[in-house]
């Protein structure tokens, strides 16, 4: 092996050299004439030719018109929008079909091609993607800040109200004062409040003070919600988790009043629910049905709420249910379906209700669609012959 390697080395050594010059030559051309190499040459090719006729000519496009944007990632929100940012267009995606389909949300104008045309309570209005100006309401009188001296006493878990030694109580204290005008009276309770920043701002900012809201009383900053509300003239409520059909599985919270649990288990919760924060004139039930089959479970907690001067106001499954300092059932719950036309439907009959009987109560949950719609629907009541009125004008002390 290693003489066969030698007599090829010493046969190379006595060779002439090569011409380099033409043996390169030789490989490019043999190069070239392979199709991929000669396809990616001509491309080559004329990505400098045209480089070069730039370069000669200038720019072909230098005459065209153009235009640049600079784009810029927006700054992270702090703090919660306002109601009125809350409903601006560029956050409205459920209210884009509010007037869709529904000839009395609609403007008389019509709206043009697809565009959904909103008018807002003001008379303004608005269609397609421009920006709504929602008018955020003046304060309506604002309510006393709480607490009020001689309304609490201190509790385990937070003051829990009670009567004063002069005899006022909570009831009637923490209600916003009315006065009837004779028409007939409609009254309105959202909801729900205080989980949701949004939607709990927007009820604050966009509903008249005649509307009471309902707070969670799970909701963090409770109080400061509550005083917010005040504030704007809204009185509120307190709702109480109770045991629904299906619980375990439907579980309103660690706190559900439960059907099976006592009398002392619901005074024990309803020290810790009572005690969230000050400034209700009455509570409400969350969920309950189950819990309102217990004679025991639910004497207890209206007994409590009438040494305490609470009201209590039920959705209507409790209607039949008496005790608490006073008392009222709504007539319907406006937004079982969540969709404009059915909730607008359903405050047309509250409407009605109050004619025929003189006084009807609704009920609704803070979703935004009902926000908006009632926030629409109570701007027209004084026209159309009715008063709103706040849902504590509609209960009633027992025996009386």
């Amino acid at each position: 092996m290693f003489a066969k390697r030698q007599s090829a080395l010493a046969a190379a050594a006595g060779a002439p050299p090569e011409a380099r010059s033409r043996g390169g030559l030789d490989a490019v051309v043999a190069a070239l004439k392979k199709p991929p190499v000669a396809v990616g040459a001509a491309g080559a090719f004329l990505l400098i030719a045209g480089g070069l006729f730039i370069a000669v000519l200038g720019d072909p496009r230098a005459g065209a018109p153009s235009a640049r944007a600079s784009l810029q990632r927006p700054e992270a929100v702090s703090t919660a929008p306002s109601g009125v940012d809350a409903f601006a267009m560029s956050g409205l995606d459920l209210y884009q079909d509010m007037a869709g389909g529904d000839p009395a949300l609609l403007d008389p104008n019509g709206a043009a091609g697809n565009e959904a045309l909103i008018t807002l309570p003001d008379g303004a209005s608005v269609a397609g993607g421009a920006a709504i100006a929602a008018p955020v309401r003046a304060p309506s009188n604002p309510l006393p800040k709480a607490p009020i001296a001689g309304l609490f006493s201190p509790g385990p878990n937070g003051p829990l109200p009670r009567i004063a030694p002069d005899g006022r109580v909570p009831a009637q204290a923490y209600a916003r004062p009315f006065r009837s005008n004779g028409k007939p009276m409609v009254a309105l309770v959202v909801g729900g409040l205080g989980l949701n920043a949004v939607t709990t701002r927007a009820a604050i900012d966009r509903l008249p003070a005649e509307v009471t809201l309902s707070f969670v009383p799970y909701a963090e900053g409770l109080q400061a919600w509550i005083d917010m509300a005040r504030a704007q003239g809204h009185e509120v409520m307190i709702e109480l988790p109770m045991e629904p059909t299906g619980y375990p599985d439907n579980d309103p919270g660690p706190y559900t009043l439960l059907s099976s649990g006592g009398a002392d288990d619901v005074e024990a919760k309803l020290d810790w629910l009572l005690g969230r924060a000050t400034g209700y004139f009455g509570v409400t039930n969350y969920l309950g049905d189950r819990f309102a089959t217990s004679d025991e479970g639910m004497g207890a907690m209206l007994g409590v709420l009438r040494q305490r001067g609470v009201a209590f106001l039920d959705d209507g499954s409790m209607r039949r249910k008496p005790g608490a300092f006073a008392r009222a059932s709504a007539d319907r719950i406006i937004d079982e379906q969540q969709s404009p036309a059915a909730i607008m439907g359903q405050l047309t009959a509250l409407e009605a209700a109050a004619k025929t009987r003189g006084a009807a109560l609704g009920t609704g949950f803070s979703y935004p669609v009902t926000v908006e719609a009632a926030a629409r629907w109570t701007a027209g009541l004084e026209a159309r012959g009715l008063q709103l009125a706040p849902a504590s004008a509609m209960t009633r002390r027992p025996g009386r």
